[in-house]
């Protein structure tokens, strides 16, 4: 604790003598905790190390099971025992009990396997973050960077000068580097010195926010604007093929009536030669396909108004969207113009 207040004092009076020279401080600090669970082989090894601790603990729980159960038996049966076989359990007892604590230790005392085994997991990419931390610090002219995450207590801590998100863009680069194109190489390069120009202004990082948010505005017209423009085809093809359909169904109406006017003619001939009626009665009970053709151009046209009030639906709901995204332009203008002012 002393130490801690010591270092704190130390900085302090660092600081103040900067300013006293003129000279502009530059602070800022990582959160190594964060830094740690957002790196994907971290993860994936801590996965597994809790998977072995979970092991331990039922191990651990088994022990005292069994121990519990040797205590029951003793207690039970401890009327009908000697003396020398009650001690003798309850030596046995004891062992087990002193062994079942030793075990626990040593999977999760403070010198435990657990600890141990986290710290080597942890090493390898600490060092990775320490390295990147004198690269960043070398750049960008840091004085001090802390770490939030350590015995250091921080009373309070600005959100702009937290430099973690820069260190996890360094490790990932460094590990994306190995796979890239000379191409690739360049474009990430780029890439990157826009994320540094980014990080030393906070106000282009505003204004970068608000050139993503309309980019992915626009993104998002132009794909309603295309969707608008397949749902009117497709309402233009159902309707062109309705009327295909309403044709023909009609044209095969039309044929039908002269097919029965011969049919009818030949029975009239088949009655004066004396033959049975029956074929005849067979002709003039041929239904025609005009009725389900009819229903299938209701059932068509009440499709075809569905689809126009979705796509009417489809186009307040755009334009909405557009007055909204209007206006949050506007009052973004305006908080602009105040700024400047």
């Amino acid at each position: 604790m002393k130490q801690r207040f010591l270092f704190i004092f130390l900085v302090l009076i660092a600081v103040n003598t900067s300013q006293a020279q003129g000279k502009t401080t530059r602070i800022g600090y990582i959160d190594m905790e964060y830094i740690l669970e957002n790196v994907s082989d971290y993860k994936e090894a801590k996965a597994q190390l809790e998977l072995k601790a979970q092991k331990w603990k039922q191990e651990i729980e088994a022990k005292k099971l069994n121990i519990n159960s040797l205590k029951e038996n003793l207690k039970t049966e401890k009327a009908l025992l000697t003396k020398e076989l009650i001690d003798e359990r309850e030596t046995e007892i004891k062992f087990l009990e002193n062994e079942m604590l030793d075990y626990q230790q040593k999977q999760f005392g403070a010198d435990g396997n657990l600890m141990r085994q986290k710290s080597a997991l942890a090493k390898p990419i600490q060092d990775q973050v320490f390295t990147a931390v004198q690269d960043i610090a070398e750049a960008k002219n840091y004085d001090f960077i802390f770490d939030k995450s350590s015995d250091l207590t921080m009373l309070f801590s600005n959100k702009r000068f937290d430099i973690s998100d820069q260190v996890l863009r360094v490790l990932n680069r460094t590990e994306k580097r190995e796979q890239l194109t000379k191409k690739q190489l360049k474009d990430q390069e780029a890439k990157e010195s826009k994320e540094n120009a980014i990080d030393e202004n906070p106000a282009m990082s505003d204004r970068q926010k608000v050139l993503d948010e309309r980019k992915a505005a626009r993104e998002k017209l132009i794909e309603d604007r295309r969707l608008e423009q397949e749902a009117k085809k497709k309402e233009y093809d159902d309707r062109r093929k309705a009327i295909q359909a309403e044709r023909e169904a009609k044209k095969n109406g039309t044929v039908s009536e002269p097919a029965k006017t011969t049919e009818a003619a030949k029975t009239t001939e088949t009655g004066k030669t004396g033959e049975t009626a029956k074929p005849a009665a067979a002709a003039t009970t041929e239904p025609t396909t005009t009725e389900p053709a009819v229903d299938k151009a209701a059932e068509r046209q009440k499709l075809y108004e569905q689809r126009k009030k979705e796509l009417e639906e489809r186009r307040k709901k755009i334009l909405e969207e557009r007055e909204a995204a209007k206006k949050a332009k506007e009052a973004e203008t305006q908080k602009t113009n105040t700024t400047n002012n």
